[in-house]
């Protein structure tokens, strides 16, 4: 459908107060982790730095080894409890020493070096595996995955399973996983290095870092949100940067033409974002405080659609315009619901996705208003329609296949074709202002062809605007709001999307 530990007491000496003190020391800043410490009998002592510009993390670390009944290497650590969902871009910055240095993620019930644990690692001679301790002192077992060399690695936690996914960069996640192991509620985790020479240290640079708490298990769609990060990708670098936290639900960034400002919805609102004084101001909409994620700027700039739940029409979804900087709406669509998703770049035409008679196909209507043409007749749901910056084309997404893909087809809807076949459900093709790339959602085929649901793990994936072979440009926990609508930089080189994460 469319709608879519026991904890402990001791008592230290003086000369152990101080000893815990030196391991806990810090920078003025770890980002998003509380503390660093050297875990085990390190001899030669592990750092972190955080550079809050770019959001990346560096971390130096020695260590025998973490194996058998205990473990030595530089841990940077956050407390946490119930599910969470761990995820980095990370490297290794040198050759190096030792063929099993390891970098990656850790979860322990304890700081002690002999502490029930598991971590997904990334060796040095490319070696990626599960490896956890399932008791205090006891022997480290391991799951080897058939992939090498990772730089993307995700450590998720629900209840006691743990599932490891990694990957190369630009591909999917490869999974393995580790169930009934108990460590407790509350437990650390967060990011390590260790050289696996306790002569040595080693280095690796984290960037892309993110701890996600998803959505609870009886969260309610469309009722119940969870908070949301604003986030930027650089198109040829591959790096995110959050440029905005909000406790509840923001959805749909567009980015202005001038590159100043965002614009996306939250609560029913439309919201102006300064990319330079990183504020967010409401837009003043009128009558029209039921906007969903579906409102859409002019090539130009200067008006802005929407998609308005109107009273009037049973709360259903109808198109109206107005100016960007704000006024009065002036309705478009007379049946409902419709959605909106795209302009044409001489401004003449709005496209949008319309259900009429239990089908939701796509149209396109005068932007002074009238009649609106049916684009699309095939069975099953199309949706997401937006135009090409030369007008040429129409993108939009099809399950008329199955599987949801990306199609495109004439503005006066000939010459419908299929652009994309995998195994992904693909959603809202956005074609870069240069021409060239497209850049849309991929949900995994165990979600409803049918349906783009919050709260899933998903990517954000680039092709060739003429088709050709997508890759992952971002590895995400998202989905219905994340990138709804167009949301390319002017110059083609970065997207805004949201992402998401339980704040409370």
């Amino acid at each position: 459908m469319k709608n879519r530990v026991s904890s402990f007491v001791v008592i230290l000496t003086i000369t152990n107060l101080l000893i815990l003190s030196t391991a806990f020391s810090q920078p003025e800043s770890l980002g998003i982790f509380e503390r660093q410490i050297d875990i085990g009998n390190v001899i030669k002592p592990g750092s972190a730095t955080y550079d809050a510009e770019k959001q990346e993390y560096t971390i130096k670390g020695s260590g025998a080894n973490m194996w058998a009944d205990h473990d030595e290497f530089h841990f940077v650590w956050k407390r946490m409890k119930g599910d969470f969902i761990l995820t980095t871009r990370a490297q290794f910055i040198g050759e190096g020493v030792e063929q099993h240095r390891k970098i990656g993620w850790m979860v322990r019930s304890s700081l002690d070096s002999d502490s029930a644990h598991v971590n997904a690692a990334v060796h040095g001679d490319g070696l990626t595996s599960l490896q956890f301790r399932r008791g205090k002192g006891a022997t480290t077992e391991e799951v080897r995955s058939p992939l090498k060399g990772a730089d993307i690695i995700q450590l998720e936690r629900k209840g006691d399973t743990y599932t490891m996914s990694a990957a190369h960069f630009g591909g999917a996640f490869v999974t393995q996983q580790v169930s009934d192991l108990s460590l407790g509620n509350e437990v650390y985790a967060g990011l390590y290095v260790c050289s696996h020479n306790k002569d040595v240290i080693e280095k690796a640079v984290f960037r892309d870092v993110r701890i996600t708490v998803p959505a609870r298990d009886d969260f309610v769609p469309y009722r119940d949100y969870i908070g949301s990060n604003l986030e930027i990708l650089d198109i040829e670098s591959g790096s995110r940067k959050i440029i905005y936290r909000a406790p509840g639900s923001i959805q749909a960034p567009n980015w202005t033409p001038d590159g100043r400002a965002l614009i996306y919805n939250s609560g029913g609102r439309l919201y102006r974002f300064d990319l330079a004084k990183k504020t967010p101001v409401v837009i003043d909409t009128g009558f029209a405080t039921s906007n969903n994620n579906d409102h859409v700027l002019s090539f130009s700039g200067g008006m802005i659609g929407i998609s308005h739940h109107s009273k009037e029409d049973q709360n259903k979804s109808i198109v109206y315009t107005l100016p960007v900087q704000g006024g009065i709406p002036k309705r478009l669509t007379s049946k409902g619901p419709s959605y909106l998703h795209g302009w044409s770049p001489d401004g003449k035409f709005l496209i949008y996705t319309g259900e009429r008679n239990g089908d939701f196909d796509i149209y396109k209507i005068s932007a002074e208003g009238g009649e609106e043409i049916r684009l699309t007749n095939a069975k099953g749901l199309d949706d997401g329609p937006e135009y090409s910056p030369d007008g040429e084309y129409i993108y939009f997404n099809s399950t008329r296949g199955g599987m949801m893909q990306i199609w495109r087809m004439k503005p006066d809807g000939s010459g419908q074709e299929q652009i994309t076949n995998d195994e992904f459900n693909n959603w809202f093709p956005h074609i870069s202002p240069d021409g060239k790339w497209i850049v849309f959602l991929s949900f995994s085929k165990d979600v409803d062809p049918s349906d783009h649901p919050f709260y899933k793990r998903v990517y954000l994936r680039l092709m060739p605007a003429a088709g050709g072979s997508p890759r992952v440009i971002a590895y995400v926990y998202g989905g219905q709001g994340t990138i709804n609508v167009p949301s390319w930089s002017p110059d083609s080189r970065k997207v805004a999307f949201v992402s998401n994460t339980d704040m409370k």
